[in-house]
């Protein structure tokens, strides 16, 4: 299973920001708090799991290796910009309909 896009680091954390920022108007404040906490509980439990399976490998002496930005992946560069340019459209197409609709409510 391949949850993890093929994109740079810096635009895979700027998603995280856009979508935090999406939700915000959908939610109440109890609701965002909730969703907040149950998100950073599911993260705990990754970098958990995670951190363990590293210190398993270390008592068993070896070590799980660590692809290299990206390539463990076959995928050509030009392919790669061309999702992070998708990537980055589909986040301001987001972000430009939020605004839209936050002018819309407010009249401005």
């Amino acid at each position: 299973m391949n949850l993890i896009p093929n994109i740079p680091a810096k635009v895979f954390s700027f998603s995280a920001v856009a979508i935090g920022y999406l939700l915000i108007d959908d939610l109440t404040a109890n609701e965002q708090n909730a969703l907040g906490n149950w998100l950073m509980l599911v993260a705990q439990v990754l970098s958990t799991n995670a951190f363990y399976k590293q210190v398993e490998a270390e008592r068993n002496g070896t070590t799980q290796s660590v692809p290299n930005d990206m390539s463990h992946t076959n995928k050509t560069t030009s392919t790669s910009e061309e999702e992070t340019i998708i990537m980055m459209q589909k986040m301001i197409n987001a972000l430009t309909k939020e605004v839209n609709d936050l002018k819309a409510k407010y009249n401005v």
